[in-house]
């Protein structure tokens, strides 16, 4: 018999690859889901990445669709909904609010040409702190910059200029507002403020968009609107159903896994990986690049990226692993199932090869290449496969200690999401490598829980964070660090791993120098 408390809202997780419509109760469970895949992109060129914002909304409609017709005796008792996306992929909309070219998603490599026009005072300052690579690569990797100097038809007609998750929160409400915490991008966004920065502002010239093509912004957990007879009409979901503002992807995860202050971090092992934990103060783990507004009001996630992250375990398996990829086409499994049983096979640490997954720069090291070292003839493709998880750990592992310093506290355990923790073996690497016990929460959809959280909370279901966290997240596994295994991968961290980028840098720009590539 169903309980008497039970309530139901729905998520909207909008990923690269994939939408998902998740029903989820009060306590966290999964009622209904359908999920929904497309193409991530079509590239017009080598290294773009775009899509039609109306593969998004149309997939959507039938991931709705799908799961109204799987509980449609629950649809009266929705409390509402929330968007949780992908994040750094904007939309340009002309004066009637039409799309006027494809999205630019967040994985294309295209830079715009030049500098950013800063006055004599703001280039001196920039020389004086030793930031003028970074503000050159922040300056063209923003895509209004690029669509300005290459398509300035289009940049004319761009009356609106905003994230996806704003547009199809507007097509849900007519209302051109979203969440302060999906904010996240190559945009003049005050991340410590949770406002737009003023025209005149030295971080806003980096993107050069002006404050009138940006939506409203609001905390998340914020009431957007209701869903029209005519929305009702086109995407099934009931008439008057409130829409909350939700938060980005990430932030998303970091609630879903239950990591609400700075004892715990939470690590989503998706096509981007990161590090992210959730403070109440605001402060930069790594100079000159800011935490994100948490969808908790009131806080921040600092945050570790590794750009490619798990999308390595693609590249791997489209280069490398043909053969896998057809045995596991007999043995009906996905080709990333055979390739994490075959991890175990590997020792720790990979007999010395060692991985630094860098195949695309960082903003503050924009000359940055990956590197493979200590290969000996002992080394095949299974330990190609194992150096990229522990390296792409490392790497995220390399923020604990700027974050531990800077907040003051130590981070006691890992919460692990995304693609790569629905395996035992890379959950145990990764619990070896921090050294912390890693948990797992009881479902692979934490973007979607942690939407599903803030509907909660919009909805007045809950009175607060905490209380909701306690009902609707649960922990199914703890990997305890093996201590043996912990102390080898200690030592490779601090004694060959953290040497690889300093040592290798001014080659590094040898390369780029000689090949203009990356061209920066």
């Amino acid at each position: 018999m169903e309980p008497r408390n039970r309530e139901y809202v729905l998520a909207l997780d909008f990923g690269t690859q994939s939408v998902r419509a998740i029903i989820f109760d009060n306590h966290g469970q999964i009622v209904a889901k359908e999920k929904i895949e497309y193409e991530p992109y079509f590239s017009v060129r080598p290294g773009f990445a775009e899509q039609d914002p109306e593969v998004y909304w149309n997939n959507m409609c039938t991931a709705i669709k799908r799961v109204k017709a799987q509980q449609e005796e629950l649809w009266p008792r929705l409390k509402g909904l929330a968007v949780t996306a992908l994040r750094d992929t904007p939309v340009c909309l002309d004066r009637d609010n039409n799309v006027i070219r494809p999205a630019i998603v967040w994985l294309d490599q295209r830079m715009a040409d030049g500098y950013p026009p800063l006055n004599a005072v703001e280039e001196a300052l920039v020389r004086a702190i030793g930031m003028k690579d970074t503000m050159t690569i922040l300056y063209r990797r923003a895509k209004s910059n690029w669509l300005r100097q290459h398509e300035p038809e289009n940049w004319r007609k761009t009356a609106k200029y905003i994230q996806i998750s704003t547009y199809i929160n507007f097509r849900l409400t007519g209302n051109m507002k979203d969440s302060c915490a999906s904010q996240i991008g190559y945009i003049p966004f005050d991340y410590k403020n949770k406002v737009w920065y003023p025209e005149n502002n030295l971080k806003a010239k980096l993107s050069n968009v002006d404050p009138s093509q940006l939506p409203e912004i609001v905390e998340p957990g914020t009431l957007l609107g209701h869903i029209s007879a005519a929305v009702a009409e086109e995407t099934g979901l009931p008439e008057g159903l409130p829409v909350f503002a939700g938060g980005s992807d990430k932030g998303c995860e970091t609630l879903g896994v239950g990591c609400v202050d700075e004892s715990t971090a939470s690590i989503s092992l998706g096509t981007t990986a990161t590090l992210q934990t959730t403070s109440r103060r605001y402060y930069e783990a790594i100079r000159f690049l800011p935490p994100y507004p948490a969808v908790i009001p009131g806080c921040y996630n600092p945050e570790i990226m590794t750009f490619r992250g798990y999308w390595m375990i693609s590249w791997f398996k489209n280069e490398f692993s043909k053969k896998e990829v057809e045995e596991a086409k007999k043995l009906n499994i996905s080709p990333e199932e055979l390739l994490n049983s075959r991890l175990e096979e590997v020792p720790p640490g990979c007999r010395g090869l060692i991985l630094q997954p860098l195949w695309t720069p960082g903003v503050l090291q924009p000359k940055a290449k990956g590197a493979i070292i200590g290969f000996g003839d002992v080394h095949n493709r299974a330990y190609l496969y194992r150096a990229i998880i522990e390296g792409i750990a490392f790497n995220l592992y390399s923020g604990v200690p700027l974050i531990e310093k800077k907040s003051g506290r130590r981070i006691e355990s890992v919460s692990v999401s995304g693609g790569g923790s629905q395996s035992d073996t890379i959950c145990q690497i990764t619990a070896d490598i921090f050294n912390r016990p890693v948990r797992r929460i009881h479902t692979h959809e934490a973007s979607g829980l942690g939407a599903a959280i803030i509907a909660f909370i919009g909805a007045g279901v809950f009175p607060n964070y905490s209380a909701a966290i306690k009902q609707m997240v649960h922990y199914k596994d703890t990997f305890e660090p093996r201590p043996q295994n912990a102390r080898l991968y200690h030592e490779l961290f601090s004694r060959v791993y953290t040497k690889i980028y300093p040592r290798l840098k001014d080659l590094y720009d040898e390369i780029q120098k000689i090949t203009r590539y990356p061209d920066i």
